[in-house]
């Protein structure tokens, strides 16, 4: 006679549940996240009908991808300060102020252009320093201190530039937003590097889900169907192989995309992985039971809003890289962009929630939908008015979700 099999604490397991019911509490628990992934969809296949084809031609893809880099990169930055629980308004004024001390320092001065993005990056995250210290340990609102470094960063890069436009950039500077991997290997009809590059992703991410799929049973937590967990692996190796071949048909992965990897790589990892990511997400939650907790929300604070000065930083030079100069107009309505790239992607005006991975999506949700009415021939008016109600539907889904979820 075989004895009922009993969880670590000793207690009789309750019944399996259903694989109708894991995959309706998946689908709950990442509604957000999977309706904008089907959003980001949904708008890739109307625009490749509307546009006959053009939207995902392998240059337009790659021009999508650098076109919108810099903008990604603010909204990954954002999206940790709204969970954090703050707003950061400062971000567009900040990139064009260090794009403009970049640019000072390579055309008028010969600086070495690594050495002016090191630089120019310690100026991001000084003056991400300068806020988060009025922010986390003087206490005035990020609001208000973030709409001053809005117009305290502005009006210095008009005196930095003196008003008028610097250029042009040595060529390595230049090639970090608008260059491509080098070929190599034998000719074929697809840049090599990018195919073994997107073999060795699509690995890692199956590895991935089998490693999260073994965590969840040790934990006696209930996975996805296994035959629901293939299907889920075929669809992301199937979406990396279709984004490899394209970029592998024109001049291969750019340059732009390895940075942005890298950072949602890293900063996912912080924000899931790390005692800093949890405290982050605990402040947003919950700010007196965090303190009460343990958790340092001062420091807490002022090291988010110097992550987010050196992005910035880094989004700045990237612009000015990629126009091949640094313009007193630089980073007009950045902030707005990556804020609602932010919100789209998932995070919660009371804080606490969101992914990186999250900005990152709704960002391009923003960038499809740019790049779709441009090919189309939709005036800039109308653009606005597309993208304002796209934000405020993304918002209202938001607060429906949360409403049905506490009833």
């Amino acid at each position: 006679m075989t004895t009922p099999t009993t969880t670590r604490s000793g207690e009789k397991p309750g019944p399996r549940r259903s694989s109708l019911d894991v995959l309706r509490d998946a689908a709950r628990n990442n509604m957000r996240q999977y309706g904008m992934l089907i959003a980001l969809a949904a708008i890739v296949l109307l625009f490749q009908i509307w546009t006959g084809g053009t939207l995902l031609l392998p240059n337009n893809v790659s021009n999508l991808i650098q076109q919108n880099s810099y903008i990604l990169i603010l909204a990954m930055g954002m999206m940790m300060v709204i969970i954090c629980g703050h707003i950061d308004l400062s971000v567009g004024s900040l990139a064009a102020f260090v794009g403009a001390i970049a640019a000072v320092m390579m055309v008028r001065h010969d600086v070495p252009w690594v050495l002016a993005l090191v630089l120019a990056l310690l100026i991001g995250a000084l003056a991400g320093a300068w806020q988060g210290f009025w922010i986390a340990y003087v206490g005035i609102p990020s609001f208000i201190v973030t709409l001053a470094g809005m117009l305290l960063f502005r009006g210095a890069t008009q005196i930095v530039l003196e008003g008028q436009s610097v250029s042009p950039f040595p060529s390595g500077f230049q090639q970090m937003a608008q260059g491509f991997i080098p070929e190599a290997g034998p000719y074929t009809q697809y840049h090599n590097p990018t195919l073994v590059i997107g073999l060795v992703v699509a690995v890692v991410l199956v590895l991935q889900q089998w490693r999260d799929r073994r965590r969840q049973q040790s934990f006696d937590l209930d996975p996805l169907p296994f035959n629901l967990w293939v299907l889920k692996c075929s669809a992301i190796v199937l979406a990396v192989v279709a984004v490899t071949l394209t970029l592998a048909s024109y001049h291969g992965v750019p340059l732009v995309l390895l940075i942005l990897c890298a950072l949602l790589i890293a900063l996912g990892y912080i924000m899931r992985n790390s005692v800093f990511g949890r405290h982050v997400y605990a402040l947003g939650g919950n700010k007196a039971a965090a303190k009460l907790s343990g958790v340092k929300d001062k420091r807490v604070t002022f090291t988010v809003f110097v992550i987010m000065g050196m992005l910035a930083a880094l989004a700045g030079c990237l612009y000015a890289a990629r126009l091949n100069a640094a313009t007193p107009q630089a980073g007009l309505m950045f902030e707005l962009e990556a804020i609602a790239a932010a919100f789209i992607g998932g995070a919660s005006m009371s804080g606490g929630v969101g992914k990186v991975l999250g900005a990152v999506i709704g960002g391009l949700v923003l960038g499809v939908l740019n790049n779709g009415m441009s090919l189309v021939g939709i005036g800039t008016d109308v653009q606005q008015v597309i993208k304002g109600l796209v934000l405020l539907a993304a918002v209202g889904f938001d607060v429906w979700n949360k409403r049905r979820a506490g009833s």
